[in-house]
């Protein structure tokens, strides 16, 4: 059921009115909790499992020169909280070790609950870059290549936030010569959608394909110097300023719960390597308790609220 504030935002807002329709068509009135067509990744075999935050399939394959097998799956869900609940949610995964620069397992760890053997929060600490506003793709390969060598006998996720908001470039923040980009948009995609905001996509593509050519290489180091076998895939796409279906609502970001090309066909590049002794073993405690200020804070900054 809707409430009277979210129908009055609807009827105010036509754009959101018809994601809403459509989010009705994918999930099926709301009987299927999330892309089930979707692949479950911790039943297919890796030893570490590198998420890109947002990234297409169509552009990574265009973009990439990583070495591998690359094809097409469908992700489970089209937004980073759908993914998590669909792949993590209430299992026991005493064999994998999560390295994340994503606050938003540890925001909704009391509902998702995964029983994993450790996780590393690399959002929490002093890695977090407060010019970027998010932890930049190199020192998330440093900080998984020093979880493996903690973690020898674990699979690892390692989820980068990149080509996800906010946009960089090879030497910071992505600009233009219009400014378009402020350092910090709180729910950046949000006011594109409403119309808050206004910029031209194609200065959004390149913002996108720029931020992904930074992160290529730092994963290019990630696959060169860790061991075992390597899957590189995204938690789901992204659309900008395209069409959904069945209505056709022009669409930006990444709304949950709407199964589009653009949104769940994600990239999985198989890197073969020397497989790794993957053992389950019980949790060890690795939670650092972060005050919620400052998980809504490190959330705005990635453009979420």
């Amino acid at each position: 059921m809707y409430s009277l504030s979210q129908f009055r935002r609807g009827v105010a807002t036509p754009a959101l009115f018809g994601r809403e329709v459509n989010r009705l068509y994918h999930r099926r009135l709301y009987s299927r909790p999330y892309n089930t067509q979707g692949v479950d990744v911790f039943g297919e075999d890796w030893d570490t499992l590198v998420i890109l935050d947002a990234c297409r399939y169509d552009v990574f394959a265009e973009l990439s020169s990583l070495p591998g097998r690359l094809e097409p799956r469908q992700s489970r869900g089209s937004h980073t909280v759908e993914f998590l609940r669909a792949n993590f949610q209430d299992r026991e995964l005493h064999d994998t070790v999560y390295v994340t620069a994503n606050p938003q397992l540890y925001r909704h760890r009391e509902e998702i609950q995964p029983d994993l053997h450790a996780t590393v929060e690399v959002w929490q600490g002093d890695d977090w870059d407060a010019d970027l506003e998010t932890i930049p793709p190199e020192t998330m390969t440093r900080r998984v290549l020093e979880a493996a060598e903690q973690y020898p006998n674990k699979r690892l996720v390692a989820h980068y936030i990149q080509p996800h908001y906010p946009f960089l470039s090879d030497d910071g923040v992505f600009t233009d010569s219009q400014g378009y980009f402020e350092a910090d948009e709180p729910g950046f995609w949000h006011q594109l959608m409403t119309g808050a905001l206004s910029i031209p996509p194609e200065t959004i593509w390149r913002a996108y394909r720029a931020t992904l050519e930074r992160a290529l290489p730092a994963v290019g180091e990630l696959l060169a110097e860790i061991d075992g076998k390597t899957i590189v895939t995204a938690d789901h796409g992204n659309m900008v300023d395209e069409r959904a279906r069945p209505l056709p609502v022009r669409e930006w970001g990444h709304p949950h719960g709407l199964y589009t090309d653009q949104l769940v066909r994600v990239p999985w590049l198989v890197v073969d390597g020397d497989r790794r002794n993957i053992v389950a073993e019980p949790p060890v405690e690795t939670e650092t308790a972060t005050d919620d200020a400052v998980v809504a804070d490190r959330l705005e900054q990635l453009g979420y609220l």
